[in-house]
């Protein structure tokens, strides 16, 4: 009996140690590192990224039909699984050049009842930054897209500016498309 009396008091004995150590240690929540992430994407030399919420899908540029007396900026309407999606160039309607290329993608927004998609130069996917790494101002956004951000992270020497799509969706000149 004393030979598992002396086994019970082991494990006892190892279960303080245990406790007394994990007392010592941070917790899981402290040791994750928090993260943002959205959608990276590119309008001309400007890195962009639009939170995950805002984006429903992203596409490669499909087929237009044009519509007649709209801005040159508004590329018309295609069909996307039997949806009607207006397709703004986004780079034209914001006064940039376009960066060139074939790369060129869609970014479909989809917020109560407007559907829309916004053509951009280059989709990056998704992107992840750390929390602390925000700054609400810099010095390397573009003029043109300044009005629609909100900030930026910055990941490595390069900073990402968070494109607010409520900024552009609440914009009048953003919705006078007639020429």
């Amino acid at each position: 009996m004393s030979e598992q009396q002396s086994a019970f008091d082991y494990l006892v004995t190892l279960t303080e140690r245990g406790r007394a150590v994990l007392d010592n240690l941070p917790s899981q929540r402290e040791k994750l590192e928090q993260l943002w992430n959205g959608v990276g994407f590119a309008l001309g030399e400007q890195r962009c990224v639009l939170p995950m919420g805002d984006v429903s899908e992203v596409l490669v540029e499909p087929s237009v039909t044009r519509l007649p007396g709209v801005k040159n900026w508004v590329k018309g309407v295609a069909n996307v699984r039997g949806r009607l999606l207006p397709l703004v160039d986004l780079v034209a309607f914001l006064g940039m050049q376009s960066a060139g290329g074939g790369a060129r993608r869609v970014l479909v927004l989809e917020r109560g009842d407007v559907f829309i998609g916004l053509v951009v130069d280059e989709v990056y996917g998704m992107q992840y930054f750390s929390r602390k790494s925000f700054q609400k101002e810099s010095d390397s956004i573009a003029t043109e897209v300044a009005p629609f951000v909100v900030g930026a992270y910055r990941q490595g020497t390069r900073e990402w500016a968070v494109f607010q799509s409520s900024r552009l969706l609440e914009d009048a000149a953003f919705f006078n498309v007639a020429a």
